[in-house]
């Protein structure tokens, strides 16, 4: 067989670019290590980043509102991206991947 990719099942949309076939007897490369791994202090510095980030976003349209207009779809999806923001920062530093694992 002429077959690029180590599974046959698998389309060619479905392997990463530039994967090439295992070969009969040889191992697969380990698997890559998490974004943080154990790092305490990237993931302090990273996940309160984002927490501060999403809570700057959340200022403005909070501004607007509280002044008493009414808000509009674009203020909703900016408290939308900063709550999303928000969340991707306490998973960070919560790091349920990581405990798992243990």
């Amino acid at each position: 067989e002429n077959s690029k990719f180590s599974n046959p099942s698998l389309c060619s949309c479905c392997v990463p670019h530039g994967t090439p076939a295992l070969e009969q007897g040889k191992e697969a490369a380990p698997p890559p290590k998490p974004l943080f791994g154990s790092c305490w202090s990237c993931r302090i510095l990273s996940g309160s980043a984002l927490i501060g980030a999403g809570y700057w976003v959340y200022l403005g349209p909070r501004r607007i509102m509280s002044r008493g207009n009414a808000p509009s779809a674009w203020n909703i999806v900016q408290l939308s991206f900063a709550v999303s923001l928000v969340c991707w920062g306490i998973v960070i530093l919560a790091d349920p991947v990581g405990r798992q694992k243990k």
